[in-house]
């Protein structure tokens, strides 16, 4: 029985997988995951938290850490009340193997000027829900 479950769960990660790119895009939704996160109304943000990520997802900053749904809505209007009007725009394509992701993001005021950036490594679950997103701020830093 637990050969069968675990037989289960790696095909459905190999079918995220092998569907291709186009189904790892779809999954993150070209950074849509960053726009709900940066959603200014609680009652929307949440339910989309809700829809994407997996119910004990985690979310890693490096200024701080939530965990579950309302952890992350809750660590989202933290950042909202910090930077009011600013949203997510994506800056490099998705990077996938296995059930990780990677891309780069900025933070942008009204006017589209940059005022963050950083890379956010994601986990997806079995179910192409998000498990977990790791969160570096800034230019990724020259070779030592």
């Amino acid at each position: 029985l637990l050969v069968a479950a675990l037989h289960d769960r790696v095909e459905r990660v190999l079918g995220l997988l092998l569907a291709g790119p186009d189904r790892l895009e779809l999954l993150v939704d070209d950074g849509a995951h960053l726009d709900e996160v940066a959603d200014p109304d609680a009652a929307r943000r949440t339910a989309a938290i809700r829809a994407s990520w997996n119910a004990e997802g985690r979310l890693v900053d490096p200024p701080m850490e939530a965990r579950g749904h309302q952890g992350i809505s809750d660590q989202a209007a933290t950042l909202l009340a910090q930077f009011p009007g600013h949203r997510f725009e994506p800056t490099t394509a998705i990077d996938a193997h296995h059930q990780f992701l990677r891309y780069g993001w900025k933070l942008v005021d009204a006017n589209g000027a940059g005022v963050l950036e950083g890379l956010d490594v994601m986990e997806l679950d079995v179910d192409g829900r998000i498990a977990r997103v790791v969160g570096f701020l800034g230019a990724h830093p020259p070779a030592w």
